[in-house]
């Protein structure tokens, strides 16, 4: 969600800052600022809406100094407007603030009851004034933060900046993500290596309830006892956390092009040179120690598992429960023995997620996350974590991460049926070969694009569309339910091609597009027979099929799309780029911001 960079630097801060900024933008936000130290003088500027508002503001009104702090706000307590954009100060204390402070009503009784006046409606001007205070009764601005951090409940990333010291930031870490870059002579701190990547490629990752004390030429690093630790420094690859859009108008456009490439990298990773095995790191998994597999996961990611929950019941032949985990972490169910836990996530630090796999850690038999940031959280805490290579996804609507998710548990799929005994060595390198052509069939489909922007501007009309799948399309009919509702702010629902007579048929008219994903699979005659329900009244059916399929169920359709002939096991990964470039066209027609949807964030790292 919000976006935090910090810099001790040799140059002006300000431009530094703002350029940060701009990488951590994919987040979601609806306002910005930054502060800086200019000869001992704290001084911020903040603006509405998005960062060239605040590079407008900067023109006019500039900032000098060479330390300084940067935000992104995605607003949770208090409206978008400048009063309540960060950074916040008090007194000689400025704060920049990702996730949320769950006592901040309880401190700010406290505080009233001291004479402590408050000016906004945000929980972050909290931590400000906190510090502030204890600043008031003596304390260093290092020990006041970190008595300010102490009293903090919640997740909740930070970063301090304060007033005659130029040469000091502090930064702590507890739910939300927080890296410290290295320079020479110069120090910087961020919420992911994208932002930190335009001033330097080490990196040190806190860990949960890690605090740092910054400046210049060294970090101090305490835990949440206050103990000393040492932490390692990392070199990352920059070109993986290249955000250009390469020659595409929108980052959600090149993100569904590379496809094809990031998924035969990630093919390459798991299957052997022959195409006969699949490799997972560090030992792997004996899948015949398990009996289940409970997957957990949020948005596009639990759609992944719901796809893959076919995959391993049809064919390795072992039971998976599919959560959502705002919903499991609270539920708090019971997790027999011999069961395997798999949590799977973009960016490795979403909240609900984490928090779901803190819960499974001694209760489960082994935790294996599926995740694009090896060295995130989720990652980390993980007895196995298993890398999707996409790259780095900017777009709001994830695309490539979804595809490689799907890529990567169909390895894992196959494998647990190889080990299982469920399938014999020659079957699996059949099924391997046919995996390694997805990358092929996806550059087919994505080169439909012409034919589904002319349906997209059709289905711009409307007001409220339905997919509808069955088996393991089902999943992919609520993903393109889901794309479509994100970027273009059409009303869509997903069902089960089954479930139409239950209650959806009702809403079918001539107004009301039915985008029906149906490959020529041993399901299709009955998709057909849905289909034909639609149309019987008058519904506007968008069969997306096979040449075959189209042939013979294509006639009273009002529009058809075709995509390649596919193996029916891998399916769901192919159709996948029709809903993608469906959601991308039809939002390009609507105006909407296709890679900033409103009211939405990249990566959710609170509740």
């Amino acid at each position: 969600m919000c976006g935090i960079v910090g810099v001790l630097g040799d140059h002006e801060a300000a431009p530094i800052l703002v350029e940060a900024l701009k990488r951590l933008e994919y987040r979601g936000y609806d306002s910005a600022g930054i502060a800086t130290i200019n000869n001992g003088i704290l001084d911020r500027r903040r603006a509405v809406g998005k960062l060239v508002n605040l590079s407008d503001l900067l023109v006019h009104e500039p900032l000098a100094g060479k330390a300084g702090i940067g935000h992104t706000r995605w607003a949770t307590h208090g409206a978008p407007t400048v009063g309540n954009a960060h950074p916040h100060k008090a007194g000689p204390v400025a704060v920049v603030h990702n996730g949320i402070v769950e006592n901040f009503r309880e401190l700010r009784a406290e505080m009233a009851q001291k004479g402590i006046e408050f000016q906004t409606e945000t929980d972050t001007e909290t931590i400000a004034l906190l510090a502030h205070h204890y600043i008031t009764q003596g304390l260093s601005p290092r020990d006041a933060a970190r008595e300010t951090i102490a009293r903090l409940e919640g997740a909740f990333a930070l970063c301090f900046l304060f007033d005659g010291e130029d040469d000091l930031l502090i930064a702590a870490r507890k739910g939300s993500p927080l890296a410290i870059g290295h320079g020479e002579g110069e120090m910087f701190v961020g919420s992911d290596a994208i932002a930190l990547a335009l001033m330097t490629d080490k990196i040190t990752y806190l860990e949960e309830g890690d605090w740092a004390i910054v400046t210049r030429n060294s970090v101090e690093i305490r835990d949440a006892e206050d103990h000393q630790v040492h932490r390692p420094i990392k070199t990352v690859n920059i070109d993986s956390t290249r955000v250009e859009k390469g020659g595409h108008k929108h980052y959600m456009a090149k993100e569904i092009s590379e496809q094809p490439t990031v998924m035969g990298e990630a093919i390459e990773h798991y299957i052997t040179a022959d195409g006969t095995e699949i490799i997972l790191p560090d030992g792997g998994i004996d899948f015949t120690k398990f009996d289940r597999i409970t997957m957990v996961a949020c948005g596009t990611a639990y759609l992944a598992c719901l796809t893959a929950k076919y995959w391993f019941e049809q064919v390795a032949r072992l039971p998976v429960e599919v959560d959502v985990a705002s919903e499991f972490r609270y539920r708090e169910p019971p997790i027999p023995a011999r069961t395997l836990a798999l949590f799977v996530s973009q960016s490795g630090e979403t909240a609900d997620t984490l928090a779901a796999l803190r819960y499974c850690q001694g209760k489960a038999d082994m935790i294996v996350s599926v995740v694009n940031v090896p060295e995130s959280s989720i990652a980390r805490e993980s007895d196995l974590a298993l890398p999707i290579l996409a790259g780095t996804e900017i777009g709001v609507a994830s695309t490539k991460a979804f595809t490689c998710q799907l890529t990567v548990m169909a390895s894992l799929m196959l494998k647990a049926a190889q080990t299982r005994g469920e399938i014999s060595n020659d079957v699996l390198a059949k099924q391997l070969a046919t995996l390694r052509t997805l990358p092929g069939l996806l550059s087919l489909a994505i080169n439909t694009g012409p034919e589904v922007k002319a349906v997209s501007r059709k289905l711009a009309e409307a007001q409220d569309v339905l997919f509808l799948g069955r088996g393991a399309m089902f999943p992919l009919a609520l993903e393109g339910a889901l794309k479509l509702k994100e970027i273009s702010y059409i009303h869509a629902e997903g069902y089960a091609s089954g479930e139409l007579k239950h209650g959806p048929i009702a809403l079918i008219d001539k107004m009301m597009p039915v985008v029906v994903m149906a490959p020529r699979d041993t399901l299709f005659d009955k998709t057909v027979s849905n289909m034909q329900e639609v149309m019987a009244r008058g519904g506007k059916v968008l069969l997306i099929s096979d040449a075959q399929g189209i042939k013979e169920a294509g006639e009273g359709t009002w529009e058809t799309l075709t995509m390649p002939q596919v193996d029916d096991l891998f399916a769901p990964i192919l159709y996948a780029v029709p809903a993608q470039m469906l959601a991308y066209h039809t939002a390009i027609a609507k105006g909407t911001d296709v890679d900033q949807p409103r009211n939405l964030a990249k990566s959710v790292t609170v509740e």
